[in-house]
């Protein structure tokens, strides 16, 4: 697989690893996102398939096969030769969306059938490889997306990455589900470990300055990012927010994968204190994960 390096677009800052993340959590994690992607595949119409996504360029076929490509990929299979230029596509912004496209496009022809087989081989073989990983392998230094990490950081953006593909699925059908719980709780933790590179880089927000970010469910969660030196997280404030947002965790989540416009949707958040600034953290968003 491709392997551009985002830390150097995200000004060299390496993501924020999790302090031994038990590799039995992300495995059981994987699992489950496997097993609720598994039925709610299983429950799609013909027409579903062929539906376009929130994603351009992509239809509910092209996620599903993706979706298999990528763990493919992780089994150390690559994808058929093809002299597409697909860097040409609009929606193609880099190698690794071109690389992408190569998965996509080799299974265009499958039928759904064929798709739900793939996904249930491939989603197998990668329980097996996971299996037999110790936390060793886990908390080894490994590649992510996000810049470098550990193993353990890369398979839970494989959870953020594959749940968020899921709720994709399910907002394009009219399927809604699987929006609590462990799988949605770790991609919440993926969105607020980066607020503070958001806040402090992306924003540049002035020194003293901070923000409260509170997700009112399905997902419930607080988070608090404090600017002094460097923007970090903090369990509290020593006095209260310079700019508070307050909105849902389903909407937090779109607005991070880049699946909706924020100006669409800034009557859906309340934003109080310095709304200057928690209007721009809300546009700002999408470069989160």
């Amino acid at each position: 697989m491709p392997r551009p390096d985002p830390a150097a677009e995200d000004g060299g800052e390496a993501m924020i690893t999790m302090p031994h993340q038990a590799k039995q959590l992300l495995v059981d994690a994987l699992a489950e996102q496997w097993s609720s992607l598994a039925q709610v595949l299983g429950e799609l119409t013909a027409s579903d398939w062929s539906a376009p996504s929130p994603l351009p360029g992509w239809t509910v076929h092209d996620i599903v096969a993706h979706l298999i490509g990528t763990e493919a990929t992780l089994n150390g299979q690559q994808p058929p030769t093809d002299p597409t230029d697909y860097s040409a596509r609009p929606h193609v912004r880099n190698e690794l969306g071109e690389f992408n496209e190569l998965w996509v496009s080799s299974m265009r022809d499958h039928t759904p059938e064929q798709l739900r087989t793939r996904f249930a081989e491939v989603t197998a073989a990668r329980r097996a490889a996971l299996a037999a990983m110790s936390q060793e392998d886990f908390d080894a230094p490994s590649w992510t997306p996000l810049g470098p990490g550990t193993y353990a950081d890369f398979m839970r953006l494989r959870v953020f990455d594959s749940w968020m593909h899921e709720q994709d699925i399910r907002f394009t059908v009219g399927k809604p589900g699987h929006d609590h719980g462990t799988c949605a709780e770790l991609v919440v933790d993926v969105i607020v470990d980066r607020l503070g590179v958001l806040i402090g880089k992306t924003l540049d927000a002035p020194q003293g300055s901070s923000v409260t970010l509170t997700l009112t469910g399905p997902v419930r969660r607080q988070a608090h990012v404090l600017v002094e030196g460097t923007a970090n997280l903090v369990h509290e404030l020593p006095c209260p927010a310079t700019a508070t947002l307050r909105l849902s965790s389903t909407l937090c989540t779109r607005l991070v994968g880049g699946r909706v416009e924020p100006d669409d949707h800034l009557a859906d958040i309340r934003i109080t204190g310095d709304t200057d600034l928690g209007t721009r953290l809300v546009r700002s968003f999408v470069s989160t994960p």
